[in-house]
């Protein structure tokens, strides 16, 4: 029963995180985006080392990351159209 709970508790923490992500503005968007992937190499980076602790930290900026480039090729398709 805890599984379940917490699933549902992650699926709506991510459905939060992506309505968040659509109020913001592509500038804004791709500021955090660059933020994800320079934390990216640098979870990679402690890994090869055998330094990371968090190992689910990589999946979570892996997932942040797709969701944000998600939300800008939205908003890019939405500017193609009305244009």
């Amino acid at each position: 029963m805890a599984k379940k709970a917490t699933a549902k508790k992650a699926k709506e923490v991510s459905a939060h995180a992506a309505s968040e992500l659509k109020t913001k503005t592509p500038d804004q968007l791709r500021d955090s985006l660059v933020a994800l992937k320079k934390e990216a190499f640098n979870l990679r980076f402690q890994q090869a080392t055998g330094q990371l602790e968090n190992t689910a930290r990589m999946r979570t900026v892996r997932r942040d990351v797709a969701r944000i480039m998600t939300v800008l090729n939205q908003k890019a398709a939405e500017a193609a159209i009305s244009n």
